[in-house]
């Protein structure tokens, strides 16, 4: 099996930008659309409101795809070793004990038995317009998209503790993604590599967070509504940057 962060960080180091589709395995008519498109994805994200279903999604994926699936945990009920690796965020943007650390505390112990590839993450929740899914379950409050100086800060002190990767997100559904001059600036500041979502609905957001210093760039909700372009994001994304 693949190692995952060796390949985001070699794909960074040679200028391979990476999409990676978010797949909720709770939504089943999503997963029976988007499985034909999957197979030239660079990277599977399975993760959803509840626990329900994840195994079970997994491995269905894996007749789809040889690329990597990555569990992105919308709570510890997620968890499976069945996935390559697991993305163990930390929401850099709550105020609470109860996110900042007690989701770790109850599952870490899992995650070391399984021997699963843990990958640390700043996860950075950013205004996109309208209230997300993230903002309802953690009670947290996103940050201005007019406070660049905050939100670089607040990257950069992620990087500081030990995070493998920072995370911007405008929130799933988003009404408008993460600006460019944010992207860029936490660029400046950052050597880990940086992921960008929420918001991407055209190649053309695609490309402008890809340019502005986006490593990976996740798309869920669109593709949920829109499976059939994900081919086209796909040849759009190779012609410009493999």
């Amino acid at each position: 099996m693949k190692k995952v962060y060796p390949y985001i960080i070699n794909s960074k180091n040679i200028g391979k930008k990476l999409l990676a589709v978010l797949i909720d395995p709770e939504k089943d008519n999503t997963l029976d659309m988007l499985c034909p498109y999957l197979s030239e994805v660079d990277i599977v994200l399975v993760g959803g409101s509840t626990g329900e279903c994840t195994e079970e999604c997994i491995s269905r994926l894996r007749s789809y795809t040889a690329s990597p699936i990555v569990l992105f945990p919308g709570n510890i009920a997620q968890f499976t070793p069945m996935a390559d690796a697991l993305l163990f965020l930390s929401l850099l943007t709550a105020r609470s004990a109860a996110m900042l650390i007690e989701p770790h505390i109850q599952i870490a112990s899992a995650i070391q038995k399984s021997g699963i590839e843990s990958i640390p993450m700043g996860y950075i929740l950013i205004d996109g317009g309208r209230k997300s899914s993230v903002e309802i379950t953690s009670h947290s409050t996103p940050l201005s998209r007019e406070d660049n100086d905050l939100i670089v800060r607040t990257a950069l002190a992620g990087q500081l503790l030990g995070k493998q990767l920072i995370y911007l997100e405008a929130g799933s559904g988003a009404a408008i993604p993460v600006p460019t001059d944010i992207i860029r600036a936490v660029r400046n500041h950052l050597q880990i590599p940086l992921i960008v979502g929420g918001g991407i609905t055209t190649p053309e957001n695609m490309i402008l967070a890809f340019e502005a210093g986006a490593d990976m760039v996740v798309i869920g909700n669109h593709f949920e509504h829109h499976p059939e372009d994900l081919s086209n994001f796909i040849r759009i994304k190779r012609e410009k940057y493999e």
